[in-house]
């Protein structure tokens, strides 16, 4: 298969490297990228926005049906609109983290949200970034890699991605809720985090990122890809 019609999954927890290295694959091999973990974010962050219980799976799904949800890419980065709202800088807060972890356990907004998932790699040529898509939403991906860092790690990333935007960032609160998230994402009943069982790990800990970019796309190389 081309990489042209490839299609490739990278999972991993939050901090992880996921979508800095999703992105720059895509860009390196010409392919369309997904952030799913992004459509969590704005579900999470409108959800919260608007006052509507986490528990009230009636309203979530109202809120993922009626959700226009467009990716396009800008000369300062990946923009992201809900509903016409430019949402980008507002879903990449730690705060906006932690309610997709919220949302994301409700089963129906998990079926709302994989089924776009699902449409969005239809006929391949792309690469989608998330926590279940080598084992639930694209179990049949070309290439499946996850991604794997050290909590400590993940945390001074994050804090760096925080402060660089002008936010206050406590490390060590950072990484108590990187292991709080990395816990209720492993137990969650409906598609948990976990590494398919084909899936090519990368411990991005201490690894600059064009040398993991280079080393995923050597695993898509030896797939059988260009």
């Amino acid at each position: 298969m081309s990489a042209a019609k490839a299609t490739v999954a990278i999972d991993g927890p939050a901090g992880s490297g996921k979508s800095s290295v999703s992105l720059a694959v895509a860009r390196e091999l010409g392919l369309r990228y997904v952030d799913s973990g992004a459509m969590y974010r704005v579900v999470g962050v409108l959800a919260d926005d608007t006052g509507i219980d986490f528990a009230d799976s009636a309203a979530l799904g109202a809120l993922c049906d009626r959700l226009e949800l467009v990716f396009e890419e800008s000369a300062l980065g990946l923009r992201v609109l809900a509903n016409g709202r430019d949402v980008s800088h507002a879903i990449r807060s730690a705060a906006a983290a932690q309610l997709a972890s919220k949302v994301s356990v409700n089963p129906v907004v998990r079926e709302r949200l994989v089924a776009r998932q699902r449409a969005l790699a239809e006929g391949g040529g792309v690469v989608m970034e998330g926590r279940d898509i080598g084992t639930v939403v694209l179990p049949d991906a070309t290439v499946k890699i996850f991604l794997v860092a050290s909590a400590a790690e993940r945390a001074r990333r994050r804090a760096g991605d925080l402060r660089a935007r002008g936010e206050a960032a406590d490390e060590a609160m950072i990484q108590r809720e990187i292991e709080e998230r990395d816990r209720r994402d492993q137990q969650r009943a409906h598609s948990p985090l976990v590494a398919a069982a084909d899936a090519l790990q990368v411990d991005t800990t201490s690894e600059p990122l064009e040398t993991v970019v280079a080393r995923v796309c050597a695993l898509i190389a030896a797939q059988g890809n260009p």
